[in-house]
């Protein structure tokens, strides 16, 4: 069994540790050529401060339809929605348990009749006992009564207290645990958008090539006329055209199925996506300031969350605890009270009143509250697990992203290089082909080369913007 101070020791030295990593490893990326933890884009020096995470969604994202997109699903999302109850539920814990430390008051009525027997110590004295002068005891004897009774445990061990300051912790988790889901949700739908533009963009460059294939496919028909190539040639070229037109299929269910993706987030039926995708090829990522480590302890929801875990599970612990100790308690009640319901109204004769205080505790067979009290230990060792694990996700998420923005902007660069010289070498290879000085099948490679190097272009451009999003994500942005 671990104990409190033991565990509190043991999280201060994986935060200690983790801080000190997250401050050395930035500054390794800030010296390398790229600058990627203080301005991926720019070049420019970052504010140590300064931190894309606080940044609100709709500063972060400027795409008018894409905050619309977003707005639309954080309210009819159904999944946060079931988020939503669940804080209603934590809520109403919070309230049963502050009810179990505060005086319980009631009304009670009742009505009843007793007949004992004749030679026991009640029946013997209620028979030589007269009601009233000259009247026995009714047999059997009636009772009826009216009262307002109390209970109360007195939380002298503050079991009572810190079970509800638990049910406050798990309230909060509960709550950054639905800032977290809105801080994916955020980031599916940003994927899922730019995903889009690459699709529409990615069919709008198939559609180019065919119209430039289907050209080149009318000349090589007239050259075969001119007896210049062979009917060999013209079905290679055709079986080119028809190659690329047959990617628009692919192409167009991948936009089919994307759409009913952020349709589902934002829990609507199938329906067309609002998009512009006319310059998706010129967007600009968004420039990255990375901050400081102890903003990611701030900004990220689900580091929060484990922090609020792990406090109830303390305090769980000390519930269990107290289970060992005697409890005390008061039970009082006054009220009317009399054989026939006539006689209620006899004041102060009717009247009874009772005031009872007990004090108990376990003495033998503590099974139950031992096995309690180890399951709560064990609890918070696993939550402290969680938060370490927590912790430690989130610094490697913000490392991953910002070497993957690094990368995927040197890709890019290198990228257009290569489509540019690709689309020189489709222009040479067109004019070798018409002059008779280059072989058709040197035109086919060099067109299909040109075409798979514009689609990893785009597919580069798409990972470059989901990178953003998924490093707005990491630095706990989305949910403010």
């Amino acid at each position: 069994m671990m104990s409190n101070k033991r565990i509190l020791t043991w999280v201060g030295i994986t935060l200690s540790a983790l801080a000190y990593t997250a401050c050395n490893a930035p500054s390794q990326v800030q010296r390398s050529p790229n600058k990627t933890l203080s301005a991926a884009y720019n070049g420019q020096a970052a504010d140590s401060t300064a931190n894309v995470g606080k940044l609100k969604w709709r500063d972060y994202f400027t795409d008018p339809q894409l905050n619309a997109l977003i707005d639309t699903a954080l309210h009819n999302n159904q999944e946060l929605n079931v988020t939503l109850q669940e804080i209603e539920i934590s809520r109403n814990e919070i309230r049963a348990r502050k009810g179990e430390y505060l005086p319980f008051v009631g009304l009670r009525g009742g009505a009843g009749i007793e007949k004992a027997g004749r030679y026991t110590q009640v029946g013997s004295s209620e028979a030589t006992t007269e009601i009233k002068p000259g009247r026995e005891t009714p047999e059997p004897l009636p009772d009826f009564v009216v009262a307002a009774y109390a209970r109360w445990e007195v939380d002298i061990w503050h079991k009572l207290r810190n079970a509800k300051k638990a049910a406050v912790n798990r309230y909060l988790s509960s709550v950054e645990g639905k800032n977290f889901m809105m801080t994916n949700i955020v980031s599916e739908i940003a994927n899922s958008y730019y995903e889009l533009l690459a699709l529409d963009t990615q069919l709008n460059i198939v559609t180019q090539n065919i119209e430039i294939q289907t050209n080149a496919l009318r000349i090589v028909k007239m050259q075969k006329e001119a007896t210049r190539v062979t009917e060999l040639a013209v079905r290679r070229f055709e079986a080119q055209v028809l190659n690329t037109q047959n990617r628009q299929y692919a192409i167009r269910q991948r936009i089919v199925e994307t759409e009913n993706r952020i349709n589902f987030l934002l829990g609507r039926y199938p329906q067309p996506v609002l998009r512009n995708s006319q310059n998706f090829e010129n967007m600009l990522p968004t420039v990255i300031h990375a901050g400081i480590p102890s903003q990611l302890m701030e900004n990220r929801p689900d580091v929060r969350q484990a922090e609020q875990d792990l406090a109830a599970a303390k305090l769980d612990i000390l519930v269990a605890r107290a289970n060992f100790y005697p409890s005390l308690g008061l039970n009082a009640a006054v009220g009317l009270q009399a054989f026939n319901p006539i006689y209620l109204g006899n004041v102060p004769k009717s009247l009874m009143s009772t005031l009872v205080a007990d004090l108990a505790g376990p003495l033998i067979n503590k099974n139950a509250i031992q096995a309690t009290y180890k399951s709560a230990n064990a609890r918070q060792i696993q939550a402290v697990y969680n938060y370490e694990r927590t912790v430690l996700n989130a610094y490697i998420e913000v490392v991953n992203q910002l070497s993957n923005i690094s990368n995927l902007e040197q890709s890019y660069a290198t990228k257009t290089r290569e489509v540019a010289a690709l689309n020189e070498s489709t222009n040479i290879a067109n004019r070798l082909f018409t002059s008779a000085r280059a072989d058709y099948v040197e035109v086919l490679l060099t067109q299909r080369e040109a075409l798979e190097s514009r689609f990893d272009l785009i597919e580069t451009k798409m990972q470059q913007m989901n990178a953003t999003v998924n490093i707005y994500r990491a630095l706990g942005g989305g949910w403010n």
